[in-house]
């Protein structure tokens, strides 16, 4: 029988990593192979368990939450193999981004396009819709070229663009909700050097310029800052320079001024919250001038220590600028305590159901607070305005969008929830928030 370890609680129990979200599992999986997978999956159908796989614990939602049983895939790491010809590399689904990246280097190739943060896994990357920025690029999980999963029967199946497509289109982003995931395959590009740079512009000259730096640059993201008229704009682009040691002054600079002295002023803010307008502007005049040649798969990732809640909505591309517009608005009319700056990206469109940049090429436009500062009336003002631009909510990211409202914002909504329902009837993988999500009652489980 396969064992189920109990899971090594805090007095909390089990948080995600900005403490929004805690529960106390029943205990914690960690299966070693497939066959471990399809064994507890029919193990917990035997016992009537409802079960979440956790990753790395970086959705600021009640995704993963549960009181039953939690499935880390953490001995399911690693890239098993690289077809160069094909131009594809098959990987293991609890593979963590910072090592895909380094263990797909070793090959001489590269995911083309990633986001900001690579501690997440693969699988809890690719199935909430994480992203990265560029007009010419979709999420991570448009690099999927095939799934492996395991369903609530304890079946294994494989999807691909040409080997149940439908099925494929539903589980690029699933939210757990259609089976574990355990191998993937992904769309590679050969490693190439990328240079990026950093710089201090005036937010109404960036705004006016959006068309140019977004066209011009292979990737292109920039951040407004509350109570200021400066943006940090940041661009990456394939360059035939070679690559450097990283500058250890410029890792100095991120680490003491990014993330130590903004803790201490964070920790400052909220203390004292009026301090958060003259924090915001002391920010802006310390962008930094950054210029920096190497490899995507180290230059994408940015470190995050200082630790905050999150929201962030995919608009129309053409909405970024009167959606900022009324952003700016709203903060300086309501005076939010607020000293986090406000990050924009955009991301080519897509066909993946429960993608929200299924069919429209989007800006993406994220906010965030200070943890354990108050964020609700904030949120709330902002999520407002997106929403009234058409707004689709990322799927690991604070909003309050629920089942009526997310199937007229998901024309296949509905598609994916027959999917659902014919891969998993009674709600193996469905925890109470994702039954509030998609407007499904949550019945006891029966064993079979």
């Amino acid at each position: 029988m396969f064992s189920v370890e109990e899971v090594r609680l805090n007095k909390n129990g089990w948080q995600n990593w900005s403490g929004s979200v805690s529960s106390t599992p029943s205990g914690v999986a960690y299966p070693r192979s497939v066959e471990e997978v399809v064994s507890l999956v029919k193990q917990c159908a035997a016992k009537g368990t409802r079960l979440r796989v956790v990753g790395s614990g970086h959705s600021f939602t009640g995704l993963v939450q549960t009181d039953e049983l939690m499935v880390s895939l953490d001995l399911l790491q690693g890239v098993e193999s690289v077809d160069m010809d094909e131009g594809t590399a098959t990987v293991w689904a609890g593979t963590k981004l910072k090592r895909l990246g380094e263990e797909l280097f070793e090959h001489g190739v590269a995911q083309e396009n990633l986001g900001d943060i690579n501690a997440q896994s693969i699988a809890g990357a690719v199935s909430t819709g994480t992203h990265g920025t560029g007009i010419g690029f979709g999420s991570l999980s448009t690099q999927l070229a095939g799934i492996t999963a395991v369903t609530a029967a304890g079946e294994v199946v494989e999807c691909s663009a040409d080997r149940q497509p439908e099925l494929f289109r539903a589980m690029r982003v699933s939210l757990g909700m259609l089976g574990i995931i355990v191998q993937v395959k992904l769309r590679v590009v050969p490693a190439l050097p990328l240079r990026y740079e950093s710089r201090r512009m005036p937010f109404d000259e960036c705004l006016r310029q959006l068309e140019r730096l977004k066209t011009e640059n292979r990737h292109f993201e920039f951040y407004w800052f509350p109570y200021t008229n400066i943006a940090q704009v940041k661009t990456m682009n394939e360059t035939e320079e070679k690559p450097g040691k990283p500058s250890r002054w410029n890792e100095w600079k991120v680490m003491a001024m990014e993330n130590g002295v903004f803790w201490l002023l964070s920790e400052a803010c909220r203390l004292f919250p009026g301090l958060c307008r003259p924090v915001s502007r002391l920010s802006a005049k310390g962008v930094p001038n950054v210029r920096e040649v190497g490899y995507g798969h180290r230059l994408f990732a940015t470190p995050r220590l200082v630790r905050f809640q999150e929201m962030e909505y995919n608009v129309p591309a053409d909405a970024m600028k009167p959606v900022l517009a009324e952003i700016r608005s709203c903060v300086e009319r309501n005076r939010f305590a607020v000293h986090f700056p406000i990050e924009c990206r955009y991301v080519k469109g897509d066909d993946i159901w429960l993608s929200p940049a299924y069919r429209r090429d989007s800006a993406y436009i994220a906010v965030h607070m200070y943890r354990g500062m108050p964020y609700e009336r904030y949120f709330a003002c902002l999520e407002e305005i997106f929403q009234h631009h058409g707004g689709r909510p990322h799927w690991g990211k604070m909003h309050t969008m629920r089942a009526e409202r997310l199937a007229a914002a998901y024309p296949m909504w509905n598609e994916f929830l027959r999917i659902r329902e014919g891969l998993d009837p009674q709600g193996m993988f469905v925890n109470s928030y994702l039954s509030e999500l998609i407007g499904i009652e949550r019945k006891r489980l029966s064993p079979v």
